[in-house]
């Protein structure tokens, strides 16, 4: 749309009437604002990222910027309220709905309790992460995303990396260190 606009601005006015051309031309404007005002905001967000330790430290995870950064931290703070990242990935809801009868456990879709704003910005981060194949080996994911991948559809794929990321997360902010992929190839 952005690279056809000034094609549409200028085509004549028997094929389209001057009024249309003004109110594209008035959409495309508000259009520039909406996306120098997120410019704007993502940059105040950047800054205020890297001036908190937390958040500075949960960038250095994969797929994670300053807006997830910044959210995770205004969420959970330091993390204190979570004993292990597992507990984390359940409350964002990030783990499947578990239905037990007698000695079967059934596994269904992920429950979607908690925080719905994170839970998607975890999810977008692991999509992130799985559209650059050349960085899985370099943050030490590679072995677990190729082995996920034979196993799980891409769509539950990304939810699982989702659940990985948040726990990781909850490690990095938990443990007041950055992450580190040496130590998650060991593990």
């Amino acid at each position: 749309m952005r690279a056809e606009l000034p094609h549409i601005l200028a085509t004549p006015p028997d094929v389209l009437s001057p009024r249309i051309v003004r109110l594209i031309s008035d959409l495309a404007e508000d259009w520039r604002r909406l996306d120098d005002r997120i410019d704007q905001l993502s940059s105040e967000i950047a800054v205020l990222a890297r001036q908190d330790a937390g958040c500075e430290r949960l960038m250095s995870v994969p797929g994670i910027g300053p807006i997830i950064s910044s959210a995770m931290v205004a969420a959970i703070g330091t993390g204190d309220a979570f004993s292990k990242g597992r507990d984390f990935a359940a409350w964002l809801g990030l783990v499947p709905k578990q239905m037990s009868t007698g000695d079967r456990t059934i596994l269904g879709k992920i429950s979607k309790r908690g925080n719905r704003y994170l839970r998607v910005l975890f999810v977008q981060a692991a999509w992130v992460v799985l559209i650059k194949p050349m960085s899985w080996d370099r943050h030490g994911l590679k072995r677990w995303i190729e082995a996920a991948k034979k196993r799980l559809h891409r769509n539950v794929l990304a939810i699982a990396l989702a659940n990985k990321l948040a726990r990781i997360a909850w490690g990095v902010l938990a443990g007041g260190r950055t992450f580190e992929a040496n130590k998650l190839q060991a593990a």
